[in-house]
């Protein structure tokens, strides 16, 4: 898959992921790999930092039972904006090549 294209994808299945609740690198990372096995970890680690930095996602630090504190992820209201635009656009994307004829 195209590099731009697998950000963009990327980028909206981790919102997608923050949407429904919090979650920590290492977690995100697990259920993105699961449809998207060929991704390097360091690749969505880049992302999640990006997603971050422009203010889509905020972070905080939760308490474990044993071991280090994790870092987790949450989606903030500008996130939600982002990812409902972003995934009307996916659909809109979607509905056009299927209208081609491609499946």
């Amino acid at each position: 898959m195209d590099a731009q294209l697998k950000k963009g994808v990327l980028e909206m299945c981790i919102l997608h992921q923050c949407a429904a609740k919090d979650m920590y690198g290492y977690e995100i990372m697990k259920q993105i790999k699961t449809a998207f096995p060929d991704v390097y970890d360091g690749s969505i680690y880049a992302v999640l930092r990006r997603l971050h930095a422009d203010g889509h996602t905020e972070t905080y630090y939760g308490e474990t039972s044993s071991g280090p504190k994790r870092k987790y992820y949450r989606i903030t209201p500008e996130g939600k904006l982002y990812l409902t635009r972003i995934t009307a656009e996916w659909h809109a994307i979607m509905l056009a090549v299927q209208g081609l004829g491609i499946r």
